[in-house]
């Protein structure tokens, strides 16, 4: 008698401990959220809370919290903003940019396709804030020369002249004012409407391109590391997510949005009679073209020869990426394999390692010379880039999502969603996406995926789907909160410039997100099915919901 009763004590101390930790660490998540989407303070701050309020309410250990703050997608970070130092030390992002506008011509339909490939290109690498930050006066400079050309030149806008050719086939030198940019913007500033049209359509295509370009690498934005690392982190058995499967899975959303996107703005601002502003003809060009093609042959020619530095960059760069595809690629074996112990390298291992010899390999030839050499990057230029801010903040995400596990708020939560499970997996996956897009457009990326990852978890447990059906589609559509400038970093800085207004915005933004979402659950209804196996509930998800009901 006395043991049966010391037993159902024992077991309502238990329940009732186990109680107020699912309360505390709810009280916490919700603390830290409030501040996240408020942004009373700054990010980085917020995302400390956990760090005190869990040591203080008895859910972690102070040492467990602080173990959340540096995982390996740090490190993969501090590797990949080294090689981005580099690139932009050297110019090497201007060269590319510069490149590939060259080859896409004046012309405004090919033009605005041109910045968007190459912002596309150099978002997949750098971050969104950076690319757009880089492009944008490169555009400016652009625009500006067909807005001053243009007040000299509206009346025959429409006129074409014979582009003159040297005997060496070089364009007769043309000479053009250097245009300043204006301090206080009016629509009179521009000549006609239609260039006032072509700057927004221009400005806004830039930071789309950065958005749509940061899906397509795991390293591309800090949303995709958040996932990353979360994911590995409740599921460590599930060796899927890694540089190469992303990357395939990824490249065709991203092809597919940048092609559209296009198509979208062009007919918004510039109309659909595509065959006029998308001519490849170089035979018969406008005054505007023509001095807008040596503006950008001008900037290009500035840079010089390409340089030893922008050599060994580029060779990091394209050694970087191979080794992260071939480390285990899925269908043959990695290079990982080489090695006796398995499951030790990861792609942080390949980032840190060339990111740490850029300290070591000097910025010139050292033969010519016995002066001192300089590295290609120093701690400072390092130091100039690294978003400390967002590696706190990833910390933060981490810490909750290991208090949400600890305490059993996790499967709560999943019992709460539990009427959800007569939905069949596409509509929930819609319903996420749709819910994480509506709010990112007010609250920060990194802080909505951050909430919302553990609840999607739990729900797609309870469900029985696998679990990267809602939480890939949800990690992508989390960076389409760009309707309004508070959306994301480079909305606010394309709309510093003052060619566009929050009208536009919006309205080009609505169409941008609801083509990215559904082109994300195309993705994941299609060829995302047989890349992770989504037809099935795999063994690595039932093996954390059996353990997290224990």
């Amino acid at each position: 008698m006395s043991t049966t009763l010391l037993f159902k004590t024992n077991s309502k101390t238990n329940h009732t401990n186990n109680r107020n930790k699912e309360s505390s660490c709810a009280y916490v998540l919700i603390v830290t959220a409030v501040y996240w989407v408020s942004e009373a303070v700054p990010l980085g701050a917020a995302a400390l809370v956990p760090a005190f309020l869990y040591p203080l309410f008895g859910v972690l250990k102070s040492s467990e919290v602080a173990s959340e703050y540096f995982k390996d997608t740090t490190l993969l970070l501090m590797g990949v903003i080294c090689l981005a130092a580099s690139i932009e030390k050297w110019n090497l992002h201007k060269r590319i940019a510069l490149r590939m506008v060259m080859i896409a011509g004046a012309k405004p339909g090919m033009l605005v396709l041109g910045f968007m490939c190459c912002t596309v290109f150099l978002s997949m690498w750098l971050s969104n804030t950076s690319t757009t930050a880089m492009v944008m006066p490169i555009a400016e400079a652009v625009l500006q020369q067909l807005i001053y050309t243009g007040i000299a030149d509206s009346h025959d806008d429409s006129d074409t002249v014979e582009t003159q050719e040297d005997e060496s086939g070089n364009k007769t030198p043309i000479d053009m004012p250097v245009p300043k940019k204006p301090k206080i913007r009016r629509d009179s500033l521009y000549p006609t409407k239609r260039d006032h049209m072509i700057c927004k359509c221009l400005s806004l295509s830039i930071t789309y391109a950065a958005t749509i370009g940061g899906l397509i690498t795991i390293t591309g934005t800090s949303t995709n590391l958040i996932f990353a690392e979360q994911f590995n982190n409740r599921y460590p058995e599930a060796k899927v997510i890694n540089f190469g499967t992303w990357f395939i899975f990824s490249l065709p959303i991203a092809l597919i949005m940048l092609v559209l996107t296009w198509i979208w703005l062009h007919c918004l601002f510039l109309g659909c009679n595509f065959r006029e502003t998308c001519s490849w003809s170089k035979k018969r060009k406008t005054k505007r073209e023509i001095l807008s093609e040596k503006r950008i042959h001008e900037e290009y020619q500035k840079l010089g020869p390409i340089s030893y530095p922008e050599v060994v960059t580029g060779v990091f760069f394209i050694l970087m990426t191979l080794l992260w595809f071939t480390r285990e690629p899925g269908f043959v074996p990695g290079w990982t394999s080489l090695f006796e112990k398995k499951g030790y390298r990861t792609d942080a291992t390949v980032s840190v390692l060339l990111g740490f010899l850029l300290f070591l390999i000097p910025a010139r030839k050292p033969w010519p010379s016995e002066d001192p050499l300089a590295p290609m990057i120093t701690w400072k230029d390092f130091l100039r880039l690294m978003p400390w801010e967002i590696v706190i903040l990833v910390g933060g995400g981490y810490a909750l999502a290991a208090g949400c596990k600890v305490s059993g708020l996790s499967m709560w939560i999943g019992r709460q969603l539990e009427p959800m499970s007569g939905l069949p997996p596409w509509a929930v996956t819609l319903l996420a996406c749709l819910l994480v897009s509506a709010v990112t457009e007010f609250a920060s990326n990194p802080a909505t995926l951050t909430v919302f990852l553990p609840i999607l978890s739990a729900l797609s447990e309870t469900l029985q789907i696998n679990p990267l059906h809602t939480l890939i589609p949800a990690t992508m559509c989390v960076s389409f909160g760009v309707m309004l400038p508070v959306g994301n970093p480079p909305n606010a800085i394309v709309f510093s410039y003052g060619h566009v207004q929050i009208s536009d915005m919006v309205k080009a933004g609505f169409g941008v997100n609801l083509i990215g979402v559904l082109v994300v659950m195309l993705a994941i209804t299609t060829w995302g099915v047989p890349l992770f196996q989504l037809t099935e509930f795999p063994a690595w998800a039932v093996m954390r919901n059996v353990t997290g009901s224990l």
